[in-house]
């Protein structure tokens, strides 16, 4: 993965787990910077883990072990779509 320098800033007292990070720390860090961008749907999960030269399955998985879903419905806002989705197909199929 082709990487790039960028210059930020960060608060001062962040500087001691800015240093010495091993790669899977580097990883999490980064990730959680790009999920904000997945989250208010600036990028995909694929296109995140693309980012990050990982699979887009490993990405979700770290996400759901932080807590953060990869689908943000609910059980019966997604059985709601569900309904409709099989309503339009009757609707065709007749």
């Amino acid at each position: 993965m082709e990487m790039l320098i960028k210059q930020m800033s960060f608060p001062k007292g962040m500087a001691p787990y800015l240093e010495n990070e091993n790669p899977e720390q580097a990883f999490k860090r980064n990730a959680m910077i790009l999920y904000p961008f997945i989250q208010n749907m600036s990028i995909s999960h694929g296109k995140a883990a693309e980012i990050l030269g990982v699979h887009k399955f490993d990405l979700i998985d770290f996400y759901d072990s932080i807590g953060l879903p990869y689908l943000n419905q609910s059980v019966e806002d997604l059985e709601e779509e569900m309904a409709d989705i099989r309503e339009v197909y009757r609707e065709k199929m007749a």
